[in-house]
């Protein structure tokens, strides 16, 4: 085993990619993961890990970074906030996630996952960003020979698993273009210290208003961070808006992050934000091309994001275990993954995302969150309709639930996916496209 040739090699090392590394080795693949950065190294992230991304973690085995011993808060579910109300949203029961949630700043998250794999014998090489690739063809599709790195070096492999964003250039050669016309997020992230890092609770804030009193396209989030992490006693504080080309977000997220501080200042006793960051979101699977034979996109890379609150951590996780499992049968296979990973993706989220990207981009019009916002919140079936949308929220509806608001979602989404096929090409189920 040397660096430059490997059986996996993964680019991009953060939830994906080293989950991605570490189920690999852990089945006896020679892996090589790579970043373009050296850890540990910060990342703009809610911090967010919803139960569904709890299990997930739990499923790596990586337990013990979000225990309780490790400092880690038990998040019970949701405190929304806004147009004259506030609502309680715990997670619900379900047969195959907890019952909780917790949050960890991606500094801590990133580099346990980065050391986890390379304990289970994946080779670890940093400082390393990934600029071209070579190909050649088979059956018509590109294959990739061998990566290209910025300091000279390359390296050959039989699989290349794609972790970076949507942003990455060897994507991007590859085909994997981020379609922004479709819904997508802007979004700014802080940490405040405050005495109530242990806050059992998520909250958010879905009515926004900036200095001067005037209501923004976006809503804001406290994630408590517990007391144990990089940061001590805090909570990720943020905000986001919901975009499209047609109807662009008019905010700066970075002074509404500011404002948003100040007024919840008080009630969270809080320090001043410190480590401010902004990213673009792509959602919803809104790119081109997410394989080829032996190539597949995992993570933010193939916009596993939730386009309702920009949660994709759980999808990094389940995309990267997915991913490595499906290799024997592209072992076998002449096409290796180039069908079968964009099939997969779209059997397991494809009429999720299509509905979710409907709503979003509907939530992107003006004056319509003002106008649905007090009923949602203060209307007499205001509990029941905010428990659903922690639900939707949280990512914890699955194809196996039969209970009434799953039945509805999955039908809905059904319907929007065929809507799609049939009616809106540019917006239909893109991962093979």
């Amino acid at each position: 085993m040397n660096d430059t040739e490997c059986e996996v090699l993964v680019v991009g090392a953060g939830p994906a990619g080293s989950a991605a590394a570490h189920r690999a080795a852990g089945a006896g693949r020679d892996v090589l993961l790579v970043d373009m950065q050296d850890f540990p190294r910060d990342k703009t992230c809610g911090d967010g890990l919803t139960p569904r991304a709890v299990h997930a973690l739990e499923r790596l085995g990586a337990s013990d970074l979000i225990s309780a011993s490790a400092g880690r808060p038990e998040i019970h579910g949701l405190k929304l906030h806004g147009f004259g109300g506030s609502v309680t949203a715990p997670w619900p029961e379900h047969p195959e996630f907890p019952s909780r949630g917790t949050a960890v700043a991606r500094t801590d998250i990133d580099n346990a996952l980065v050391n986890m794999a390379v304990a289970s014998g994946a080779r670890r090489r940093t400082g390393a960003k990934a600029v071209d690739v070579d190909t050649d063809l088979v059956n018509g599709a590109r294959r990739v020979r061998a990566v290209h790195f910025a300091d000279g070096s390359t390296v050959h492999c039989r699989y290349l698993v794609l972790a970076e964003g949507v942003r990455s250039g060897v994507a991007r050669a590859l085909g994997t273009r981020w379609l922004r016309g479709l819904v997508h997020g802007v979004a700014a992230r802080s940490y405040c210290p405050t005495p109530f890092g242990d806050e059992p609770w998520i909250h958010s804030h879905l009515e926004l208003r900036d200095a001067a009193g005037t209501a923004q396209p976006g809503y804001g989030w406290i994630f408590p961070l517990g007391t144990g992490g990089e940061h001590g006693s805090a909570v990720n504080l943020g905000c986001g808006a919901l975009s499209t080309s047609r109807r662009p977000a008019k905010v700066n997220v970075r002074r509404l992050l500011a404002t948003y501080a100040e007024q919840c200042r008080d009630e969270w006793r809080l320090g001043e934000p410190d480590y401010v960051a902004s990213a673009l979101l792509p959602m919803g699977g809104a790119v081109t091309r997410v394989a080829g034979v032996n190539w597949a996109a995992v993570g933010d890379t193939a916009a596993l994001v939730n386009p309702l609150n920009g949660e994709g951590i759980d999808y990094a996780l389940e995309s990267a275990s997915d991913v490595i499992d499906l290799l024997p049968d592209a072992d076998r296979s002449p096409d290796g993954l180039r069908y079968m990973w964009p099939a997969h993706l779209s059997e397991r989220y494809g009429d999720a995302f299509s509905l979710a990207r409907r709503a979003a981009t509907l939530l992107t019009m003006p004056g319509l969150l003002a106008a649905l916002g007090p009923l949602g919140m203060r209307g007499p079936l205001a509990d029941h309709l905010m428990g659903s949308a922690a639900r939707l929220m949280g990512n914890l509806v699955t194809p196996e639930d039969r209970d009434l608001t799953a039945r509805a979602w999955l039908t809905a989404g059904r319907l929007s996916s065929a809507h799609d096929r049939f009616w809106h090409a540019e917006s239909r189920p893109l991962f093979g496209r």
